[in-house]
């Protein structure tokens, strides 16, 4: 069976994106991936290669989101369980495919998470994930007004599918995009250009 790297799992991703915004969203949830799945003693590799490829679809067949991926992983000779994982993180949005095992349902809790954090960063003065507290994020998450695009019931969802805490989570999802937070830009050079 063939087994995905990051490399083919970056080159099928930017192939289907030309979106800066969405390679970053992936880039993050890579991140994240790689950060929870080596915290828990799992496959580090795996994790990341699932977070990168998420999103494979989503510029080009967003009225197909997860549908079109599970295609195009086919076509490239994908693992079923990397395939079920990915079209998992759509379950109750986009897909019926509910996530089962630890992966999924992390998958599933940190995708839109990501988005509320980046959105938390760009608000701040130094523009830096390093300088992020859980507390600043879990004060934004109260205001449905910002960045309202993080669905908070998914999150949630998640959250209650892992049976952590919020504030765990957050933290853990701070801390993965840390990792990439220079490739994400998220890491005080934007505030420096100004």
């Amino acid at each position: 069976m063939h087994i995905p790297t990051r490399e083919e799992a970056y080159a099928l991703l930017t192939e289907y994106n030309q979106n800066d915004r969405l390679i970053k969203h992936a880039l993050s949830v890579e991140g994240v991936m790689r950060t929870i799945a080596r915290k828990r003693g799992q496959d580090e590799e795996k994790w990341g290669v699932i977070g990168l490829a998420h999103d494979l679809d989503y510029e080009r067949y967003p009225e197909e989101h997860c549908r079109q991926t599970e295609r195009i992983l086919r076509e490239n000779d994908w693992p079923e369980d990397y395939i079920h994982a990915i079209v998992s993180h759509g379950w109750g949005i986009c897909t019926d495919v509910e996530p089962e095992h630890e992966m999924e349902k992390v998958l599933f809790a940190i995708d839109e998470l990501t988005g509320l954090i980046t959105a938390c960063v760009l608000v701040r003065p130094s523009k830096s994930l390093h300088d992020l507290a859980v507390k600043s994020v879990n004060k934004k998450w109260k205001d449905k007004s910002f960045a309202a695009g993080a669905d908070r019931d998914i999150i949630q969802k998640g959250i209650d599918m892992l049976d952590m805490e919020r504030a765990e989570l957050i933290a853990d999802v701070i801390e993965g995009m840390r990792e990439v937070a220079t490739e994400l830009g998220l890491d005080g050079s934007l505030a420096a250009e100004r």
